[in-house]
């Protein structure tokens, strides 16, 4: 099929996939799922090959960037072999991948080699003990020794992922803007978003603005405001004392992004999500499995999703379980 650019019902084009490759994780971090999680049982789960076809015809329908994520995408086998392959479509612009790090140390290498662009670190807490109790599970110095392996594995532009909670890390947010400077790394701040029923802790008692954090921020370095973009949610600031590093905000409730919107995400279990505050959703899996080698349906059924892409989500600041499925059900 001749090139077409995805445009949604609000003018929006959308070139950038957010592709999940697993649901599963080896941490259990308490805003992303439960503590005791059932996953997606594996005969449901895309193989590699049917997740490389669906990101092909995205590609071919213009899509400019594929942000790798999960669960956490490096524990799905082969998963070097998978960015190899992505790396390698015409027309891509961009691979990335967003892993919360305990797989770096032995990855990174293989990773950067294979193509992979780009890194989004997921780091809460600089604190062993308090990053344990947030992941559950989770060893630290496994993640710092990650951030240093894809140092020198030659990724540029790293970015740390901190989610803030109130009364549980939002005092580290200077010490973690301050390793983001000592390392040359990008940091956002994310506020929790309610994605999937937790009962480890009441978000409405933890919801932490990003007007919050910059204040925070503000009580020790100075931000200047900045109309840089990656093409994702993150709004992004520099700091008048080390700027060469960006320190982004994703504010999913206090400062709503959907009117620029150019994402969609493709579950493991081929649901194309049109929105990630609502349920609108495509299922891709019957067209993949009936019609292996005709990718006239898959595309039809890409541009077709587009349509049913809502204008904008409507998350609130309680307890409400607004959306059943977890973080790592989602896809990043």
């Amino acid at each position: 099929m001749s090139k077409q650019t995805l445009i949604d019902n609000f003018s929006r084009q959308i070139d950038y996939l957010r592709l999940s490759v697993t649901d599963r994780c080896d941490l259990r971090c308490v805003y992303c799922m439960a503590e005791d999680m059932t996953f997606i049982p594996r005969k449901d789960v895309l193989s590699l090959e049917e997740l490389y076809r669906v990101a092909a015809r995205f590609v071919a329908l213009g899509t400019r960037k594929i942000r790798i994520t999960g669960g956490e995408p490096l524990v799905r086998p082969n998963i070097v072999g998978l960015c190899e392959r992505l790396a390698a479509l015409p027309g891509l612009r961009e691979l990335c991948m967003t892993t919360n790090g305990t797989q770096l140390a032995k990855l990174a290498t293989p990773l950067f080699a294979a193509g992979l662009k780009r890194l989004n670190i997921s780091l809460d807490s600089l604190d062993a003990e308090r990053f344990n109790v947030l992941t559950r599970n989770g060893n630290l110095n496994e993640v710092i020794a990650g951030i240093g392996a894809a140092y020198r594995a030659g990724f540029q532009h790293t970015k740390l992922n901190c989610v803030v909670m109130k009364g549980r890390n939002d005092h580290e947010i200077n010490d973690l803007v301050a390793f983001a400077i000592d390392h040359g790394l990008d940091i956002s701040f994310i506020e929790e978003m309610p994605l999937g029923n937790i009962s480890e802790h009441r978000r409405g008692d933890t919801f932490y603005s990003s007007a919050q954090v910059r204040e925070r921020i503000a009580e020790r370095y100075t931000l200047v405001s900045s109309d840089e973009s990656t093409q994702g949610p993150s709004r992004y600031w520099r700091i008048a004392e080390a700027s060469h590093i960006r320190v982004g905000f994703i504010s999913p409730h206090s400062q709503n992004f959907c009117a620029t919107c150019n994402r969609v995400r493709l579950t493991v279990e081929g649901r194309l999500l049109l929105c990630l505050g609502n349920e609108h959703s495509v299922d891709l899996k019957p067209v993949l499995r009936d019609y292996p080698g005709d990718n006239r349906h898959l595309e039809q059924s890409i541009i077709d999703a587009m349509l049913r892409k809502p204008q904008r989500h409507h998350f609130v600041i309680d307890d409400t379980v607004q959306l059943v499925r977890f973080m790592n059900a989602t896809g990043g």
